[in-house]
Order: C-alpha cells, then sequence, then structure tokens
C-alpha cells in the first residue's frame, strides 16, 4: 500500500474507546492499537490505563471523554454496579455519545440492567449492541474473541469490518438484550462442566484409579477445550487467573434472577458450590479453583 492509499486509509478507520481495561478490555484496546487504530482509554483505576500510552493509545479522564472522541465505544467493566456508573451521570459514556455512535455493552452484566440500558440508548437515538465476550486472556491478548451479539442486525453488518481486529468469531443472537442471555446460558453450562469434572475425579480417586490415566483419558472422551483446561488446571497448584471465581459467582448469580421460576437444580448446585468456593476464600483466584473442593 503506497503512502496515499494509506493515508486515506486512516483516515477513513474508526476511532476507538475501551471503557475498563481488565483483562478483555486490555486486549481489545492492545489489539485495535497493532492494528493501527486511534484509540481512547478510561479505567477507575488510572494506574492500569497508564500503560496504553506507551502503546500510543489517549488516556483520558472520564468515560464521557473517551466517548465523544470516539466512533466505537466498548464498555468492559466488572458488573453492573461498574457498569452504572460509567454510563451514566454528567461524566458517563451517555453524555459523551451522539446518534453517530456505536455503544457496546461486552462486560457480562445482568439481564435487567441490559434492557435498561438498551432503552436508554433507544430513547436517545443512540446505536446500542449487548456484545459480552468469551475466550479468556488467551484470546483476549491474540484478538480471537469469541463477540456474543444483540441488537440491530443490519447495523451489526455494518460494524463487522472493525470487529475483526479483536475477534475470530461473531454470533448474533436477536435483539438487545440476546448476547447478554445467551453469555449468562453459556457461562452456567461451563461453570457445571468445571464442577462436573472436579466431581468425576473425586469419583475416580475414590475408586482407586490413577488421576494421571484419568485425567487424559477423559480429554479424549468427552474431550473439548473445557474438559482439557479442566485437567491442566488440575494439575496445578494455582492455574494462572484468565477468569475468577468472583467473576464467574457474579455472572451465575444473574443467571438465576434470569431464570427465576424455572426449574433448574443443576445450575442452582453449580451456584453454591461457586459461593461455597467464595466463601472459602478462593475469590481472587482462577475459576477452576472450583476443583479444590473435590480433591481428596
Amino acid at each position: 500500500m503506497d503512502l496515499t492509499a494509506w493515508a486515506i486509509y486512516t483516515l477513513t478507520m474508526k476511532k476507538i474507546a475501551v471503557i475498563g481495561t481488565g483483562i478483555m478490555g486490555s486486549g481489545i484496546a492492545a489489539n485495535y492499537l497493532k492494528h493501527g487504530y486511534k484509540v481512547w482509554v478510561w479505567n477507575r483505576s488510572p494506574e492500569h490505563a497508564a500503560p496504553f500510552q506507551e502503546l500510543g493509545a489517549t488516556v483520558v479522564d472520564t468515560p464521557k471523554a473517551a466517548t465523544a472522541a470516539a466512533d466505537i465505544v466498548f464498555e468492559v467493566t466488572a458488573n453492573d454496579e461498574s457498569s452504572q456508573a460509567v454510563w451514566q451521570g454528567d461524566d458517563g459514556i451517555l453524555a459523551g455519545a451522539a446518534a453517530d455512535k456505536m455503544l457496546i455493552a461486552s462486560a457480562t452484566l445482568s439481564v435487567e440492567w441490559t434492557l435498561q440500558l438498551a432503552e436508554l440508548c433507544a430513547g436517545k437515538g443512540f446505536d446500542f449492541f449487548d456484545m459480552p465476550l468469551t475466550g479468556g486472556r488467551a484470546a483476549a491478548e491474540a484478538g480471537q474473541l469469541i463477540l456474543l451479539a444483540g441488537g440491530d442486525k443490519a447495523k451489526l453488518v455494518a460494524l463487522k469490518p472493525d470487529l475483526k481486529a479483536i475477534s475470530a468469531k461473531l454470533f448474533y443472537f436477536g435483539p438487545a438484550g440476546s448476547g447478554m442471555k445467551y453469555k449468562l446460558v453459556l457461562n452456567s453450562l461451563q461453570a457445571a462442566h468445571l464442577a462436573a469434572f472436579g466431581e468425576a475425579m473425586q469419583l475416580a480417586v475414590a475408586q482407586g484409579l490413577d488421576p494421571a490415566m484419568v485425567g487424559p483419558a477423559l480429554c479424549d472422551r468427552p474431550g473439548g477445550v473445557l474438559t482439557q483446561y479442566a485437567w491442566g488446571a488440575y494439575q496445578a497448584n494455582k492455574p494462572p487467573l484468565t477468569f475468577s471465581v468472583n467473576w464467574i459467582t457474579k455472572d451465575l448469580e444473574y443467571a438465576h434472577r434470569m431464570a427465576e421460576g424455572q426449574n433448574s437444580p443443576i445450575f442452582e448446585d453449580v451456584l453454591k458450590l461457586y459461593q461455597t468456593a467464595r466463601a472459602k476464600g478462593h475469590g481472587d483466584e482462577d475459576w477452576a479453583a472450583i476443583l479444590k473442593l473435590y480433591k481428596l
């Protein structure tokens, strides 16, 4: 690409704001910077956003300032409370938004708050997507996240080219709120799988089987990425943090609220297990710490 073509290309590139630079937000910001996008970042703890300035990002004092500068805004905070704080108020995302911007909630939030946020954006004429993420730290760092979207399908098509810098796949589930609903379904199933792996290994060891033989066999059948991850975590004294017990417990509590009135005994038991792990002091550890509850 010659210099003239490059200049035209960079002028037409969207500007990106990332609100929240935890594991996922950091990966999003870093990969957009790697692909030549201009990026604005904000984080509640400024020291966590500061490293992105050295990478070429603009670090700002408020979510409003980041939003005002950008075309596409990603909110990637921790929970409903932090999300409400950055979207609302005089310095929030909505205060800096305009009708020509794409506003995206990529945190894992409750369905209630997601739908309320969608209504707030619609009432102001803003384009909004709930687009939670999956894939963990490795996918975030590699720009290989899986995006789980809800919102206007036609407008999502227009957004797709600018999502390639951070993602490997994009799944669309329907109108606003649908992406978040699916994320809570997904995390419920994944948490149940981890817990079930721990229980299966406990049963195997209690019956005198060698865990070094059982683990690899389970990786073959039933197999799958999550079984392989669980086996690796089972062998480690302290698995590296990819997704904490606190975070998955929060997600399971949101899923429990979403499932009110339904018969979900397995998911309810898994929630109790993670609440127990949190109560025993494992909250800041990787979510695979659930396996410790089963080790003999």
